[in-house]
């Protein structure tokens, strides 16, 4: 885990958002990230801001409990990202994106995972050295009641080898690592996945994809 300090942690979510945007995947104010400090509070991005066009003034802090420290209002969705930190006390950066893509599959899918199995990009992944492996990536529901996403996702995350991501249906996916590169690596990996397995179906069916 990287605990860094709420200067540190501005930058990097600010960094974080641009790269985002450029990739497609923080339309119009969508996404919020987060990173843990060193003093044990937490900086999230605050609500209602695009992601492409951060500043760090856009970044905030947060209690434990999702308290704002700062009088500014968090992303509604910090609740999320507190509950993972819960269950992961060794990670120090969790990212949310909104690639039309993984909200595809998520729509597409009507079970609760995904599998990818013999991607070199599951090397990616913290603790896969192989990519003769198989990973599913949870998709749960979506609701405006953040305790229900987290009670309904945590069995899955639980499950020895989950990877550290999950789906939500028709909203969008979440990532985490050990600091920022290592979310941000997951993140791109899980991205490149689902683009692969859409390339080997539409390939499959004799189509082309741009």
């Amino acid at each position: 885990m990287t605990a860094i300090s709420f200067q540190e942690a501005r930058a990097a979510i600010v960094a974080a958002g641009r790269w985002l945007d450029g990739k497609g995947w923080a339309p119009a104010t969508s996404g919020n990230y987060s990173a843990r400090l060193d003093d044990g509070t937490f900086a999230v991005t605050v609500s209602g801001r695009h992601k492409g066009r951060l500043n760090v003034d856009d970044v905030m802090r947060v209690s434990a409990d999702g308290v704002s420290l700062d009088g500014k209002r968090p992303s509604a969705e910090t609740a999320l990202h507190l509950a993972v930190y819960r269950l992961f006390p060794d990670i120090g950066a969790v990212l949310h994106s909104h690639s039309p893509i993984s909200v595809g599959l998520s729509r597409a899918v009507a079970g609760d995972g995904f599998t990818f199995a013999g991607h070199e990009m599951l090397k990616a992944l913290p603790g896969n050295a192989t990519h003769d492996a198989s990973v599913t990536l949870p998709i749960v529901d979506n609701s405006q009641d953040m305790a229900v996403i987290d009670t309904a996702v945590t069995p899955a995350l639980l499950v020895p080898g989950a990877p550290p991501a999950y789906l939500i249906r028709s909203h969008g996916l979440y990532g985490w690592g050990r600091d920022m590169a290592e979310a941000e690596r997951v993140i791109e990996a899980i991205e490149f996945m689902v683009a692969t397995e859409l390339a080997t179906r539409s390939f499959a069916l004799g189509r082309t994809v741009a």
